[in-house]
């Protein structure tokens, strides 16, 4: 599949996601089978104002596959300055967020905000477009509409492509809905059938099967992968052997999540310090342990350690792991 001058190796994207898709999430999706993994939303004013975490979200790893900046913001001005600063960067896509629900950003008119301004939209890919000088390929992710009255991702695609986009990224949801009900693929399919540029779905993939029946059901190019890879990067590879025909690698056991987990946090604490790496790392582990047997008493002890040390102590027993396995 190609985005652009972008040639990916498979069609399974790894999602943005904020305060989850830092270096350390990448890498090991990444590692799994991932085409392309994106990085947490970007804010472009954040950018023009070198605000320190703002700049943080930029940092990529050498041994990290493929990485898409995703950016937003609605000044045409801004979006393009902020598209210059990261045309000469170390990732291959970039990406603009007009999907995101969340309402600190729909309240400046950013994110899915911008679904109900078709015309600015337009505008601020053009201007992010035209900021990159072709140095490298422009998409769009987007939701069905900012409700079920104001449909009109078939619409907003249109104008990507016109704008001189590579790709959209759809997600079968109105902003309205958040991540309640199920996705609609038939949005994703008329979106499919209203463009030429690659058609990205995203929404409700939780296993190697919905994204095949995705793919098959609404002719996209790729899929994109959300909550279905939080604490399971193994889906990569499940999605990889399933679109070479083979059979799925099964469910990873004790161990493999165990060394996974270690893997983990050693990247967030190599990119962040342990003192940060710590708690943030305990939502990692919620999602690595969720629905295995005990899942909510480990999520409980883990919540009440107060040092990395400890919650070492509590998985390698969790899992039945040696202090000598844990080392190799």
């Amino acid at each position: 599949m190609r985005i652009g001058n972008v040639r990916l190796k498979n069609p399974f994207i790894a999602a943005p996601l904020a305060g989850i898709t830092d270096a350390s999430t990448r890498t090991l999706n990444a590692s799994m089978g991932a085409a392309l993994c994106f990085s947490e939303m970007v804010s472009g004013k954040g950018l023009m104002y070198e605000n320190v975490k703002t700049e943080s979200l930029l940092h990529i790893r050498e041994d990290e596959g493929p990485v898409a900046f995703q950016i937003f913001g609605r000044d045409p001005v801004v979006m393009k300055q902020t598209a210059r600063r990261l045309a000469g960067c170390g990732n291959v896509i970039l990406d603009i967020n007009m999907g995101c629900p969340v309402p600190k950003i729909v309240k400046n008119g950013e994110g899915s905000a911008l679904m109900r301004e078709p015309e600015l939209a337009g505008e601020v890919i053009r201007a992010v477009v035209e900021g990159t000088d072709g140095a490298k390929p422009v998409t769009v992710k987007m939701r069905a509409g900012w409700d079920e009255d104001s449909i009109n991702a078939p619409q907003l695609a249109k104008i990507a492509e016109q704008a001189g986009a590579s790709a959209v990224t759809v997600h079968g949801r109105t902003r309205t809905q958040f991540y309640e009900g199920r996705a609609d693929r038939d949005i994703i399919k008329r979106v499919k059938d209203s463009v030429s540029i690659p058609v990205i779905g995203n929404g409700d993939i939780m296993c190697a099967e919905d994204a095949m029946s995705m793919m098959e059901e609404t002719g996209c190019d790729a899929v994109m992968i959300g909550r279905g890879m939080q604490g399971n990067p193994w889906i990569f590879r499940d999605l990889v052997l399933a679109w070479e025909g083979r059979p799925p690698a099964g469910r990873p056991d004790e161990r493999e999540v165990f060394s996974m987990i270690m893997k983990h946090f050693a990247l967030l604490s190599e990119e962040k310090g342990e003192r940060i790496a710590f708690p943030e790392m305990k939502k990692h582990v919620y999602w690595y342990v969720k629905g295995r047997h005990g899942a909510n008493e480990i999520k409980r002890r883990v919540n009440a350690v107060t040092s990395a040390a400890e919650m070492r102590e509590i998985l390698s027993s969790y899992f039945d792991v040696s202090a000598e396995a844990e080392e190799k």
